[in-house]
């Protein structure tokens, strides 16, 4: 089959790989129909992780059940699916507490919980920027969604950036009528943004300094705060009376840089915590990782980040972080895109066939304006 894979920093090829078959009963093969490129995937792109040459990329996968193993009674052939980016056995003490993103059985690799497709570190497991996708524990793992090909586009953000968006969220408490702080207004950030209104919040204020994503925030009713124009804290706290935001969202990650480019691995911490009033919630989704050799500073080469957290002890706020555990969330959202209430697909910007995948990942990762969101189509 056709796949993308990944051979050093900036090299990503469209190259022949090795069908994915039946390995364990519990196994099912998915015809991918679409699969996305996240901004995660960028961090190995720039060769910001370990990930290995060789690698199959591709952690956010929808698509057909091809085959399924002996022992997969729930899920059958030609039923369509999401694929959450965790890989998850079920019947961990994690898995069973609802935290299939830190699964104890799935990833080998040393002080790892939890396992992921096609990414560094989280497993042996190919990715499904490829025409098909071998699926462990399919039962567990693959949620079904309406046949035919209704709502595409919306679906296919149900495998990683809407729940991981709703997980920031939730993570930071939102409840109704607050007012929110998302910093950060790619994919992620523009999810949690969507999802802290579908939870209740009275105003979302969206932080970035890219135009395009500016926009799209504005789209759904986020108020715009453009970083590279003034402060984003001194705007926050004018546009909130002096109070601060009730809640505020990191979706940015480890790589965190100023309009100039120059990264500052504290900045989006800090400048939560100067804008979310005492007592006020943090989710972290943004990613985050225990070295980084090509970080700005020497400690952050070694996962040590040092941000502000005397004045978050002070004010007393609580903070919330860790990768998304897609299956708590992922049902009730498939069932909001259904009924016509959450509406994730509206961030695409480009759909392309699977041949053009390095040509996407170089105009994303150079943030050429108007490419939010990438989707591939392996199946075309």
């Amino acid at each position: 089959m056709k796949a993308l894979v990944y051979h050093g920093p900036r090299k990503v090829e469209v190259e022949q790989v090795d069908d994915p078959r039946i390995e364990d009963p519990r196994d099912a093969v998915v015809r991918i129909t679409t699969t996305n490129i996240c901004g995660s995937d960028l961090h190995m792109y720039e060769g910001r992780t370990t990930v290995e040459d060789g690698k199959v990329l591709g952690h956010e996968n929808m698509g057909i059940v091809e085959e399924v193993g002996a022992a997969v009674d729930r899920v059958r052939v030609g039923d369509r699916v999401s694929v959450p980016f965790n890989i998850a056995c079920g019947s961990c003490a994690n898995c069973e507490a609802g935290w299939t993103s830190f699964c104890l059985r799935t990833n080998p690799v040393e002080g790892m919980d939890g396992a992921a497709y096609g990414y560094a570190n989280m497993g042996p497991y190919r990715g499904g920027q490829a025409e098909y996708l071998r699926v462990p524990y399919a039962d567990v793992n693959l949620l079904r969604l309406p046949p035919g090909d209704d709502h595409e586009r919306d679906f296919a953000m149900l495998s990683d950036i809407f729940p991981t968006g709703h997980h920031g969220a939730i993570l930071a408490g939102v409840t109704p009528g607050d007012t929110v702080a998302v910093f950060g207004a790619g994919p992620v950030g523009l999810m949690a943004a969507h999802s802290a209104f579908l939870l209740g919040a009275a105003r979302v204020f969206s932080v970035d300094f890219h135009p395009d994503r500016l926009r799209l925030a504005g789209e759904i009713g986020a108020i715009p705060v453009d970083l590279g124009a003034a402060d984003p804290v001194t705007q926050l706290m004018e546009a909130t009376g002096g109070l601060g935001v009730d809640r505020g969202i990191e979706a940015v990650g480890y790589q965190a840089h100023d309009p100039a480019g120059q990264e500052h691995p504290s900045l989006v911490l800090d400048n939560l915590v100067a804008s979310v009033r005492a007592t006020g919630g943090i989710g972290v989704v943004g990613v985050y990782v225990p070295s980084d050799p090509g970080a700005a500073t020497e400690p952050a080469k070694e996962g040590r980040i040092g941000w502000d957290f005397g004045t978050c002890f002070t004010k007393g706020q609580q903070i919330g972080t860790g990768q998304c555990p897609v299956k708590r969330y992922n049902r009730a959202l498939r069932d909001l895109i259904v009924a016509g209430v959450a509406r994730p697909g509206w961030i695409v910007s480009h759909e392309l066939d699977l041949d053009e995948a390095p040509e996407g990942y170089a105009r994303f990762d150079a943030r050429e304006d108007g490419w939010t969101k990438v989707l591939l189509h392996p199946a075309a």
